[in-house]
């Protein structure tokens, strides 16, 4: 997350998870999507730095955390089903 610093980062994150959350028909709390949101971020940062796709500011920082998020919670809903 390029450039929207410390409370940025919060924020984006809690609006990445929500928005993951919505995505994938999952209802999770505050805190919850705070952690998915910044773990999210994680991810999506890793692999758009593999992809060589540069990204910056709030909008772009919410995308990749998002997609970031999605994957995250797809990953963890096939861990469940083992």
């Amino acid at each position: 997350m390029h450039g929207v610093g410390f409370i940025g980062a919060i924020i984006i994150g809690i609006f990445a998870g929500w928005i993951a959350e919505k995505i994938m028909k999952r209802d999770h709390g505050l805190l919850t999507n705070l952690i998915v949101g910044l773990v999210g971020a994680l991810i999506g940062a890793f692999l758009a730095g593999m992809l060589g796709i540069h990204f910056w500011g709030w909008v772009g920082s919410l995308l990749i955390s998002t997609l970031g998020a999605v994957l995250l919670l797809w990953l963890l809903g096939l861990i469940k089903k083992s």
